[in-house]
Order: C-alpha cells, then sequence, then structure tokens
C-alpha cells in the first residue's frame, strides 16, 4: 500500500512538472526584450522585491500568461515604488490557449492603465547553439 502511495505522488510529480516545462525560462524573456528596449533587468528595491525590467518611462512585470493576475499587482506595486508607469510583458508560449489570459489583463490594465505587451518564442533570437 505504501509503494502505491509513493507511485502515485510520484507520477504527479513527473507530471506537474512536464506540464509546467516552458520553451524559455522567464528570465530569458526577460532579458531579450528588456535589452531590445533599453532597460535594466532585476532592479532590487529597498525591500528586495525585484523589477523584472525597468526602462526611462516603465515598471514592468514578466510572466507566462496563465500567470496574468499575479503580474497586475506586482507592477503596480512597482510603478508606486518607481514612480514610473506599470507595464506587463505577457509571456505568450501557446497563442490559442493563452489568448484568454491576454483578453483578462488587457480589460484590467485599461481601468488601472497598465501597459501591456506580449512575447512569444517566435521573437526570441535564434542561434547556432540552440535548439529551437
Amino acid at each position: 500500500m505504501n509503494k502505491r502511495i509513493l507511485y502515485i505522488l510520484f507520477s504527479l510529480l513527473i507530471t506537474t512538472s512536464i506540464a509546467d516545462a516552458h520553451l524559455y525560462k522567464e528570465k530569458e524573456y526577460q532579458k531579450h526584450w528588456c535589452s531590445l528596449n533599453n532597460g535594466q533587468t532585476e532592479v532590487i528595491l529597498q525591500d528586495n522585491t525585484r523589477i523584472d525590467c525597468l526602462t526611462k518611462d516603465y515598471a514592468i512585470e514578466f510572466d507566462f500568461a496563465n500567470k496574468w493576475a499575479e503580474s497586475i499587482g506586482q507592477s503596480l506595486y512597482y510603478a508606486t515604488c518607481t514612480g514610473k508607469k506599470a507595464g506587463v510583458v505577457l509571456i505568450m508560449e501557446n497563442s490559442e490557449k493563452d489568448l484568454k489570459y491576454l483578453k483578462r489583463l488587457k480589460k484590467i490594465s485599461e481601468i488601472y492603465n497598465i501597459q501591456v505587451w506580449t512575447i512569444a518564442p517566435k521573437d526570441m533570437p535564434r542561434c547556432s547553439q540552440c535548439n529551437n
């Protein structure tokens, strides 16, 4: 009986890890987009929170599409702390599935004046060492 429970737990862990797999890490999207937009990555605030990308005008949070709601609070907090405008870059790895999250984010962003951009795997640079 104990072996069966361990097997089930292990199977769930493997399935969850595979389901959470992404084509690129969030930091890779962040680094690429931020460099294209003359921003600084991983800016640390006094309370040790980190802004994903700080540009001349925006404090920007990056998140995968399914975490759209979290990105709102973080971007507004970073904007408040820096005096800059709030921004979110939504990572859209599955354009069809992720569209519903983008629509939700845009609806709220209009109310709270949050600038929204998107980035997808097709926007990432290709290199000879990469398998993408």
